[in-house]
């Protein structure tokens, strides 16, 4: 059964929030040793990456209004096919930058198209 729009707008929104979850208090040091907290960030990552991914096939115009739409499934690609490739200082920057960004536009995306959030 195909997903709607709202439906991988919500995972976006859903990812950045359990990303924000597990860094909270994390520090870049904390971050590089615990594998664990590596691995659900750069899992979160991928949903996001794949979620972009659905929309750009689905509604182009919504998908172009997401700011670094087509570097955040490049970025999944990253994560998922060269993962030994993968830098954590960069990852744990995203985490404190880019997410923030994204996470703003989506939750504003499913408030004013969708009524959602």
């Amino acid at each position: 059964m195909a997903r709607d729009l709202s439906a991988y707008l919500q995972d976006i929104y859903d990812a950045c929030v359990a990303i924000e979850d597990v860094t909270e208090a994390v520090s870049l040091e904390e971050y590089r040793a615990r594998r664990a907290v590596r691995s659900s960030v750069e899992r979160e990552f991928i949903i996001i990456g794949e979620a972009l991914r659905r929309i750009s096939d689905l509604d182009e115009r919504l998908f172009h209004s997401i700011s670094n739409s087509r570097a955040i499934i490049d970025f999944r690609n990253l994560l998922a096919h060269d993962y030994g490739a993968v830098d954590d200082d960069s990852v744990f920057g995203l985490v404190h930058s880019d997410l923030i960004l994204l996470k703003e536009e989506v939750g504003n995306l499913l408030r004013d198209l969708f009524g959602a959030n």
